[in-house]
Formats: structure tokens, C-alpha cells, sequence
């Protein structure tokens, strides 16, 4: 057994990994492994769903009254199913690259594969250059978002300081991020975070329920075509947890088992968008367009001040998500990724914190950041360059040939596979970039002129001493 998986360049199993095995098989109720080190499939199926829903919760219902309940649930499943076949596309081409890499006898000891590795391998220098691009700026903007709800969260709770402050003060406490070391790391914060996201999301929907609609409630969605689309992109962002596909993957003992996990995971994360964002929609309407946090909205209770505790760690620990793959970029760049020592690597990861905590200050507008960042850099990130990239490399009957992985059982002919990547490119482009952009970056421009950069306190119900001044 240990010489066909030695052997199997399919196994991708490093020594490393076989001895973590044997330890972990050796030492079952170690609590060590119980909490830090995780590389199942279930592992996997909790990173996926619990950094798919974060803060983007409390975002969905105020795009449901930009675009109206109809259009919400049914792009919600549209962009769910994409966003599931895109991941799907991400963990075929990087079996294909690991394949084709073990069998040069490449080892990845110590080193943890990343999408624009997988774009180069594959298809070469210009592909790399181009996922490095917009994978780091989308992570980037990623982490900046989750600083940003963190403020606005804890503001409902404590609003003795403003938003700006609250900024500053979890920033440092995000920063903290850099002591983990990997994805392997994160099981016991996964399984912890999804379950801060599932009571939210039903404090969500129940408290709405029991406070019924408020008088005179309307719900007029949609009413301009700057605001359809801008909750469109929003949605489409919802589905864009592909910049870490390929680092969860990797921390897996066997990233083969991988293919459904997004699919499984997103089927999950329905049962928690789309009941929330209904009911809290149904219960405020059109208040929502100017409360682009659920939680402005609901009364102080006990059970929303959890909700919004929970929502904090969620968010620190999503933010650790998105920001692990900018370190690892960020030590392969300086030259330490190899080093097995935990504070030297926490110290060249700082440096990564200071824009992201930077830019959180300067563009505090929570919901609209959702949609620009949706439009300009998920619609390439998750749908159009995983599409084009395989269909790309599997353009000539060789490479088909000789496919570590062949088309899905639902989908077997490589000409239906083609078929679908050619409409998300063609569909994301034009709707999700053309169209999405374009509406994003008008309401964005708008919170601009209407707050300014570097916004104290992005709206805020005026205080007795602000009327004053």
C-alpha cells in the first residue's frame, strides 16, 4: 500500500502528509488534531460554506430591495450553480497541474500551490501574470470588506465610537491573522464559523418574522436599472469564495475528493441566504435601500447582540481566509514561504495588513463596496478566467486525451462542456462586468460624493450632538 501510493502520481500524498496521517491515525482524541489540523473532506465542505456567507448576509436583503424578491432568489440559484461549476472547473485544472507536476517528480513539500501557479503551469507566463492580477486584488478588497462590517456590526452594539475608530481597532486585532500557517489550521474555525453564520442567518429571518412588517411597508424593487444591477453584482459576489479553491484544495489529504464539495457547500448556504434575505425583505422593504446593514434595521435585543458577536468572529476569521493566500504570495515574493518557523513568517506577513486596514478607512461604504468589488473583480476572478482557462487547455485532442480528469457524469461530452463555458464567459462579461460595473461603480461614486473618503461614520442615525454641530 505505502509503494502504490509512493508511486501514484494521482495519490498526492507528500511524505509529509503520509507521516501527519499516521500520526493523526495514531492519536485519534488528540486534541491537536482535533482542532488545528484538519485535511478531510468534510474540512473542506466547512471552509467552503463558511467563507462562501460572512458579512455578505446582511447585505443580501438590501439587495433584494434594489432588485425585488423575484429577481433576488432566482439570480441567488442562478449565480449559486455558475459559481458551483466554475469551482468545479478550479479543482479540475489544478489535478491537472498537480498530475502533470508529480509525474517530473516535482515535490511540493513545504510549499502550498496557488491559482496563478496552476494559470502558469498550464498555460504559461501571461495567464499567471493575469491571475496574480486579479486574484491578490480581489482577496485584497476581500479583506478590506470583512474590516469594514466589522465596524459596522459592533457600531450596533457600541456606538460611543465611531465607525472610523471601531475600524482601527479591528484591524489590529485581524492582524492577528498572521500566526496561522495554513488552510490545514482553520478546521476548528470553520466549523465554529459556519455556525455563527447559521444562527444569524435565522436571527435574521425569525426576528423579522416576529416583528412583522413595519407600517406602511413597500416594496417597489425594481425601480432603476442602476440598482438592479448594482444588487445583481452584489449576488454575484455572494458565490465568489474561488480565490481560495485552490489553498483549500491543496490542504487536503486527497484534493481528488474536492469536485462536489462547492456544489454541497452552496446547496447549504441557500438554506441560509435565501430565507433571510426573503423575510427581512418582506418585513422593511424599501427602508432597505437606505440600510444596507439588516442589523440598522431590527430592534436591540439579546439575541441581536449575539447575532452581532457572533458576526464579528465570523468576520475575523473570514478575514483570515482571504488574507492567507496574500501571505503566501507575499513570503514565495520575499523568499521565506519554505521556512518552518512561525514568527518569522508572522513578521514578513504584517506588511500585507497595512493597505488592507489603509483602504478599509479611506472607502467605509458597506454594501456598495460589495457590488464594485462583485463587478470588476469576481466576475473575472471566479467565472470568466476559470472558464476560458479550461477550455484553453483542453482545446487540442491530446490534452482531452489524456485529461486527468474527464468531463462530469451530468455533462459527459467535452462539446457540452465547451458550450457552458463559452455562455458564463460571454453572460458574466456583458452582465456581470459590462452591466454590473457600470451600475456598482455609479452607486459607488454616488456614496462617494454623498459621505466622502475616509466617512467617520457611513450611515449613521445622527446623534443629538451631530445636530447640534
Amino acid at each position: 500500500m505505502a509503494v502504490a501510493l509512493k508511486f501514484n502520481p494521482l495519490s498526492f500524498n507528500e511524505p509529509s502528509d503520509q507521516h501527519e496521517e499516521k500520526d493523526a491515525s495514531r492519536s485519534v482524541f488528540s486534541v491537536k488534531n482535533l482542532l488545528w489540523h484538519g485535511g478531510s473532506v468534510y474540512d473542506a465542505w466547512f471552509s467552503c460554506a463558511s467563507n462562501q456567507v460572512a458579512q455578505v448576509l446582511l447585505t443580501l436583503p438590501y439587495s433584494f430591495s434594489q432588485m425585488g424578491m423575484l429577481s433576488g432568489i432566482i439570480l441567488q440559484i442562478f449565480y449559486g450553480v455558475l459559481g458551483s461549476w466554475t469551482a468545479y472547473l478550479v479543482s479540475v485544472l489544478y489535478i491537472e497541474y498537480r498530475s502533470r507536476k508529480e509525474k517530473e517528480n516535482v515535490s511540493f513539500k513545504n510549499h502550498v500551490i496557488q491559482w496563478f501557479e496552476v494559470l502558469d503551469g498550464l498555460l504559461g507566463p501571461y495567464w499567471k501574470a493575469v491571475g496574480l492580477a486579479f486574484n491578490c486584488t480581489f482577496l485584497l478588497f476581500g479583506t478590506v470588506i470583512q474590516l469594514i462590517a466589522c465596524a459596522s456590526n459592533i457600531y450596533y452594539i457600541n456606538d460611543k465610537l465611531d465607525k472610523r475608530t471601531w475600524t482601527y481597532i479591528f484591524g489590529a486585532c485581524c492582524a492577528t491573522t498572521v500566526f496561522i500557517p495554513s488552510f490545514h489550521n482553520y478546521r476548528i474555525w470553520s466549523f465554529l464559523g459556519l455556525g455563527m453564520t447559521t444562527y444569524t442567518a435565522w436571527y435574521l429571518t425569525i426576528a423579522s418574522l416576529i416583528h412583522g412588517q413595519v407600517e406602511g411597508v413597500t416594496h417597489q424593487g425594481p425601480t432603476k436599472l442602476v440598482l438592479y444591477f448594482t444588487g445583481a453584482t452584489n449576488i454575484l459576489y455572494t458565490f465568489g469564495g474561488h480565490a481560495v479553491t485552490v489553498e483549500i484544495m491543496h490542504a487536503m489529504w486527497k484534493p481528488q475528493k474536492f469536485k462536489y464539495i462547492y456544489l454541497l457547500a452552496t446547496l447549504y448556504v441557500f438554506t441560509l441566504t435565501i430565507p433571510s434575505a426573503t423575510v427581512v425583505y418582506w418585513a422593511f422593504g424599501d427602508q432597505l435601500l437606505d440600510h444596507s446593514n439588516a442589523f440598522s434595521l431590527l430592534p436591540r435585543s439579546m439575541w441581536r447582540d449575539a447575532a452581532v458577536v457572533l458576526m464579528l468572529i465570523h468576520q475575523f476569521i473570514t478575514f483570515g481566509f482571504a488574507c492567507t493566500p496574500l501571505y503566501f504570495v507575499w513570503e514565495k515574493v520575499v523568499g521565506i514561504h519554505d521556512t518552518k518557523s512561525i514568527c518569522l513568517r508572522a513578521a514578513c506577513r504584517l506588511p500585507v495588513v497595512i493597505p488592507i486596514w489603509f483602504l478599509a478607512i479611506i472607502f467605509p461604504f458597506f454594501g456598495p463596496i460589495n457590488s464594485a468589488v462583485g463587478s470588476l473583480l469576481v466576475s473575472f476572478t471566479v467565472y470568466i478566467i476559470p472558464a476560458l482557462a479550461h477550455m484553453l487547455t483542453y482545446k487540442s485532442a491530446s490534452a482531452r486525451q489524456n485529461a486527468a480528469e474527464k468531463p462530469p457524469f451530468f455533462l459527459p461530452s467535452w462539446t457540452a462542456v465547451y458550450a457552458v463555458n463559452a455562455f458564463i464567459v460571454i453572460w458574466v462579461f456583458i452582465v456581470g462586468f459590462g452591466l454590473g460595473g457600470w451600475a456598482s461603480m455609479t452607486n459607488f461614486i454616488r456614496q462617494v460624493d454623498t459621505f466622502g473618503l475616509f466617512a467617520k461614520c457611513y450611515q449613521c442615525p445622527p446623534t443629538p450632538s451631530s445636530k447640534h454641530h
